[in-house]
C-alpha cells in the first residue's frame, strides 16, 4: 500500500497521523525509503520503513460508509469477551494491534460493559479503555470530517441507544 505527502493514515494503537515526508536513509549497502508521519493526537513523528508498512498495519482511515457501521455496532452490537482479566486483556490487546476500527470498537464496547457491571477494570484495561476511546473519535472525526466534539456526540448517540455512557476522558 502506497500513500501520498499530506494524506491522513492510521497507525494502529497508536491513531491517526498525516504523512508529511517521503525520504530515504542509506543502512549500510541499502537504502530504504520511509514514511515520515506527525501523529494527529500529540503531535508526535514517527518514520515507518515501506518494508514494515504491513507488519505495523498502517492504513487508509476508515471510510465514511463504515463509521456508520461501527456507530451502528456500538449502538447494537453486543460484545463477547473472556471473563478472566488477563485473558482478557490478551485478546483486546491483540484487536487494538490489528489496527480495524471495528475491532477497537468492540474493544471500547466491551470494556463501558464490564464498567457497567460494576466490575473494575484493571490499571492497563483503564488505559486501553481511554485509548480506544481516543482513537474511535479521532477517527471519526477525520472520516466524517466533523469537528472532534461532533465525533463525540455520534458516539454518545450510538452508545445510548443500547443504554452505555460515553465514559469522560481521562
Amino acid at each position: 500500500m502506497t500513500f501520498q505527502v499530506g494524506e491522513k493514515v492510521v497507525y494502529p494503537n497508536h491513531g491517526v497521523g498525516t504523512i508529511e515526508n517521503i525520504s530515504s536513509r542509506c543502512f549500510g549497502a541499502q537504502q530504504e525509503r520511509f514514511y515520515l508521519l506527525r501523529l494527529s493526537p500529540n503531535s508526535m513523528t514517527v518514520m515507518v520503513p515501506f518494508s514494515h508498512v504491513g507488519d505495523v498495519g498502517l492504513r487508509k482511515v476508515t471510510k465514511c460508509s463504515e463509521i456508520n457501521r461501527v456507530l451502528n455496532y456500538l449502538s447494537v452490537g453486543r460484545p463477547c469477551c473472556a471473563h478472566d482479566w488477563k485473558d482478557r486483556f490478551k485478546e483486546n490487546s491483540e484487536k487494538m494491534k490489528g489496527g480495524s476500527l471495528l475491532e477497537i470498537a468492540e474493544v471500547f464496547k466491551a470494556l463501558i460493559i464490564i464498567q457497567q457491571k460494576g466490575k473494575p477494570l484493571s490499571f492497563r484495561e483503564k488505559k486501553m479503555l481511554e485509548r480506544s476511546r481516543s482513537m474511535l473519535i479521532l477517527e471519526t472525526s477525520v472520516a466524517k470530517s466533523v469537528s472532534e466534539a461532533d465525533a463525540v456526540a455520534l458516539i454518545a448517540k450510538a452508545l445510548g441507544k443500547c443504554g452505555l455512557p460515553l465514559p469522560a476522558a481521562m
